[in-house]
């Protein structure tokens, strides 16, 4: 009987888990012993009693080694991975762009990784689909920070001391998070403007109530698998001096642009900083990745000509409990692809699901995108 094994987030400021009691009902359903770490869960809000309820053995962090497949959040530290038997298979978010020695190490270690950040944009993965979920969490959660960090109310408000005109919001990016961002937006009451170097995303934009700023040049700039492309620095200078405009105006902007395997692009300047209300606010969702704003700062918050930026980083931790159920669906129904018989796992190379996300294999780094990432990172030598 195979064994599958959560493991507690070494990652600071890490509060998700891959595993809830719900989930380990499903794998010990479908024949595999269950185990999580201990407190691994306890920040999400789902304490080891409840895991043992749920008939999950709760063990040490050494038990690692026996496990057939790892479930983590966050990319798992050196150490972890030496610790991983040869032949194990790890379902993570790994970002190997940013972690090449991760990739390497994984390789090298002879441990089968799908990484949850490549599992491919279609129909029949949209369950396992994590970077939607957790988008969709820090869509949601950008606002309400935003909303904290105004001096000002979100609704139009009409009292018998006067009108309070609805806050003005205007987001970059309306793929998933940015998205949610707007209906979160229009949900407390406030005028809501996006722009998107995808043409595609106008009418999503306006289903949701937004008024959709255009680009001239947009609908060049999507990628077969619906990603935004890496924009021309052509392109973002029409697209800074479309919006320039309404960031003057705005009491919140968020920005949420990303390209996968790249450094965010730069789409809110210091110059578009001073030009804002004094007392408005940025959330700049993509400091992880270099940020959107070029004074955002990742993990702080700060004031910047009046401006308060917000560069908080992994939004989804900051909400647990529904981030951890949302990524541990995501993470079941990619593991069910495995299993079979008496909870066998079986790696099937000819799915299209595995074979969009397995990273490393067999000693080697599998996956095709990423090694050309890496090759070109290292000057060819990946």
């Amino acid at each position: 009987m195979s064994i599958v094994h959560a493991l507690f987030e070494d990652r600071e400021g890490e509060s998700r888990v891959a595993l809830t009691p719900e989930t380990a009902k499903r794998f010990a359903k479908a024949g595999l012993t269950v185990r999580v770490e201990r407190g691994a869960g306890a920040a999400a809000g789902f304490p080891d009693a409840d895991y043992e309820g749920a008939g999950v053995e709760v063990v040490s962090r050494d038990a690692i080694g026996e496990a057939d497949l790892v479930l983590t959040v966050g990319p798992p530290s050196a150490e972890r991975v030496g610790a991983l038997r040869e032949g194990a298979v790890l379902l993570s978010f790994v970002q190997a762009a940013r972690n090449p020695e991760l990739a390497q190490a994984l390789a090298a270690r002879g441990v089968s990784t799908l990484a949850m950040e490549l599992v491919p944009r279609i129909t029949r993965a949209q369950s396992m689909d994590a970077l939607s979920s957790q988008a969709t969490v820090a869509g949601y959660k950008a606002v309400l920070l935003g909303a904290v960090e105004m001096p000002k109310m979100c609704p139009l408000l009409m009292t018998a001391a006067g009108t309070v005109p609805p806050a003005r919001v205007v987001v970059f990016g309306a793929g998933v998070a940015g998205l949610q961002a707007i209906a979160t937006a229009r949900r407390l009451g406030c005028v809501v403007e996006a722009t998107d170097v995808r043409m595609a995303a106008k009418e999503q934009v306006e289903s949701l109530g937004g008024r959709f700023i255009t680009v001239p040049g947009a609908e060049d700039l999507e990628d077969e698998g619906g990603y935004a492309k890496e924009q021309s620095a052509e392109f973002l200078a029409r697209q800074r001096e479309e919006v320039a405009k309404r960031v003057a105006e705005a009491d919140l902007v968020i920005t949420t642009a990303q390209v996968p395997g790249r450094k965010a692009p730069v789409l809110v300047t210091a110059d578009m900083v001073r030009s804002m209300q004094p007392g408005s606010v940025i959330v700049d969702m993509a400091v992880e990745s270099g940020g959107n704003c070029e004074l955002a700062e990742l993990g702080e918050i700060v004031q910047r000509e009046g401006v308060t930026i917000v560069g908080i980083a992994n939004i989804p931790a900051t909400v647990p409990r529904h981030a951890s159920e949302l990524y541990a669906k995501n993470v079941l129904n990619l593991a069910q692809l495995l299993i079979g018989e008496e909870g066998k796992l079986t790696l099937d190379r000819e799915d299209e699901v595995i074979a969009g996300c397995l990273l490393t294999h067999g000693g080697e780094i599998t996956h095709e995108r990423t090694r050309e990432l890496l090759a070109n990172a290292s000057g060819g030598k990946a």
